[in-house]
């Protein structure tokens, strides 16, 4: 990799965020998630997905399906090609519309620990900064040690809450909420 920019989603960008969504998860969630529903993920479908979301977030609607502000894109680019991701916007949890949210954030594995993730995360920081938000949370999936250790290196702290949610099929998804003061 010869660097990388940080930039603003675009519906172009579809396929490349479908990419790294699915080489992360299968990289990352090995052992964590049912092997199945890792081998049955598509880059086609995902990429069909993000096109959806991409398209609402653009367009000021919703992109979780409710009636919440529409989450923004951050991507990362490497010679054309979209190396990681970042959404985010506010809270999505009933209650928590008050907190911004680090909705996702995946990097391609074969850019892992290029600091691709820290430049997403720091923008998304100043991000939620400048929309007002004093404090933000995410939730990481429990046993992701690799992930658990990049948001606490960050000063995203675990504050006991944590959620269990449905990936389809009998995987079960237990993940734990990460809190940060955005004033720090």
């Amino acid at each position: 990799m010869t660097g990388f920019r940080i930039r603003w989603a675009h519906t172009g960008d579809a396929l490349g965020v479908a990419t790294v969504h699915v080489a992360s998860w299968k990289a990352a969630y090995t052992g964590l998630l049912d092997q199945d529903l890792l081998d049955g993920l598509q880059v086609e479908q995902r990429r069909q997905g993000w096109s959806r979301w991409i398209a609402s977030s653009l367009s000021g609607q919703s992109t979780d399906g409710g009636g919440a502000e529409p989450h923004r894109l951050l991507v990362a680019e490497s010679d054309d090609r979209v190396v990681g991701w970042a959404s985010f916007g506010a809270g999505r949890e009933p209650g928590m519309a008050h907190l911004g949210e680090l909705a996702g954030l995946y990097v391609h594995p074969e850019q892992w620990s290029q600091h691709v993730g820290h430049a997403l995360v720091v923008t998304v920081e100043e991000e939620l900064r400048a929309a007002g938000w004093g404090e933000a949370y995410l939730w990481v999936l429990r046993g992701n040690d690799r992930a658990i250790r990049f948001y606490e290196e960050h000063s995203w702290n675990a504050d006991g809450q944590e959620k269990f949610g449905d990936a389809g099929g009998a995987t079960v998804l237990h993940e734990l909420r990460h809190f940060r003061r955005l004033s720090e």
